[in-house]
């Protein structure tokens, strides 16, 4: 039987410890681990959340490495097209970790209604597209048919569609200028699915519709195209796997990552980790300070017990046990309800969507989170090691009790 065990577990089953002086202090320290547990979680899981939903959008527009010509051209429009005919489509076999790759064309226009008109890039994609990744974004109407003939349906977002009044069924005109002046190409288009990715950037520029449309402006053959766009399995190797890429394609070709594109969107993503990491050290702080606080308070109350486990023979390190147990417990209590509460939170917040974000500024329309059970798992076992190493120290004055002193102490 382990003794410590033993009589710590009494210490806590016994009525006057309840409604013993410390019991107060006790309550806070439990509050504290509590309130702790609670805001790391969240701070973890909307943070984490964030990141991906916002990586999930920007590569849902542009894959997570983009193959294009090796030229000066910055701009999201294509000028010289790319053969179909690779070693690395439609499969990209000579790297691992690549799930997909699709070819793309985009050209710049303008649309014309009766009442407004707006600058525009089609996206030109085939059969091979993942609609997938925009499924989840679509908020009214289907996706376009691109299995059949060449058809005029396209998807819009609904920033353009409301600036435009246009509604899923429309039709609109689009003008595609040519490079030699001449009189610019024009398309009418069919609205069959209106999306909102939260992402100005994104829903402010593109719509998507079928590439032949492209092909056949731009004069280019079918086997023709403007850039493919290749999905990782694992976003956190998109630099590896960038790198990869770069090497296995012809040296006329260039290819860039995500990353690189939108640098600046993650870099700010970047800051969520040092957020994360300062909220995570700030309350790990406060819940030791409370459980020292709390632990030295046991330790004086029970000081006569002290002295007579001492008389009786135990040593410090028994003794100082005990109490450790003890504190142990309240950890436990604390971490139970924190856990409780937080994961409640975060079901709330991930199916009824409680806090709305501005897109403009966060790119999401509300707070998404991350429910990871091992990130969970590891806050706990962290507080845990941590609060009980901190707690080694304070547990030292119990070797400087003396056991005739403790057993006069009153």
């Amino acid at each position: 039987m382990n003794l410590e065990y033993f009589i710590a577990k009494r210490l806590i089953a016994a009525k006057s410890y309840k409604s013993s002086i410390s019991s107060p202090i006790i309550k806070i320290a439990i509050t504290a681990i509590a309130i702790g547990i609670i805001m790391m979680i969240m701070a973890v899981a909307t943070g984490v959340g964030l990141q991906d939903k916002i990586r999930e959008k920007v590569s849902a527009f542009n894959g997570h490495i983009i193959i294009s010509n090796f030229d000066d051209n910055q701009s999201q429009v294509t000028t010289e097209p790319i053969s179909i005919n690779q070693s690395f489509y439609p499969k990209f076999k000579n790297v691992e970790g690549i799930s997909h790759v699709q070819a793309v064309a985009s050209k710049a226009g303008i649309i014309r209604t009766e009442k407004a008109f707006e600058g525009i890039i089609y996206k030109g994609v085939g059969k091979d597209y993942n609609f997938t990744n925009l499924e989840e974004y679509l908020v009214d109407g289907k996706i376009p048919n691109l299995k059949s003939e060449l058809n005029t349906e396209v998807l819009i977002s609904e920033y353009l569609a409301k600036r435009l009044h246009l509604k899923v069924g429309d039709k609109f005109l689009t003008f595609f200028m040519k490079e030699n002046g001449k009189l610019p190409n024009k398309r009418n288009f069919l609205i069959t699915g209106i999306f909102n990715s939260g992402f100005q950037e994104f829903d402010a520029t593109y719509i998507i519709g079928d590439i032949r449309h492209v092909q056949l402006i731009n004069k280019w053959q079918p086997t023709e195209v403007g850039a493919f766009e290749v999905f990782v399995d694992d976003f956190s190797k998109i630099k590896e796997k960038g790198e990869e890429v770069y090497k296995e394609i012809p040296p006329t070709y260039n290819s860039i990552t995500i990353e690189e594109k939108y640098y600046s969107i993650f870099e700010w993503l970047k800051l969520f980790d040092f957020n994360i990491l300062v909220i995570l050290i700030v309350m790990i702080v406060v819940a030791t300070i409370n459980m020292v606080v709390a632990l030295l308070v046991l330790i004086l109350e029970r000081t006569q017990m002290i002295g007579i486990l001492k008389a009786m023979g135990a040593n410090n390190w028994n003794v100082r046990k005990i109490f450790l147990y003890n504190a142990f417990y309240l950890i436990a209590r604390g971490l139970f309800w924190g856990n409780l509460i937080a994961i409640s939170l975060l079901l709330v917040q991930k199916f009824f969507g409680v806090i709305q974000l501005n897109p403009e500024n966060y790119y999401v329309n509300e707070a998404p989170v991350s429910i990871n059970l091992l990130h969970i798992a590891l806050l706990n076992i962290g507080t845990v090691i941590v609060c009980l190493l901190v707690l080694l120290i304070p547990s030292y004055i119990i070797t400087k009790i003396s056991p005739v002193k403790a057993i006069r102490f009153d």
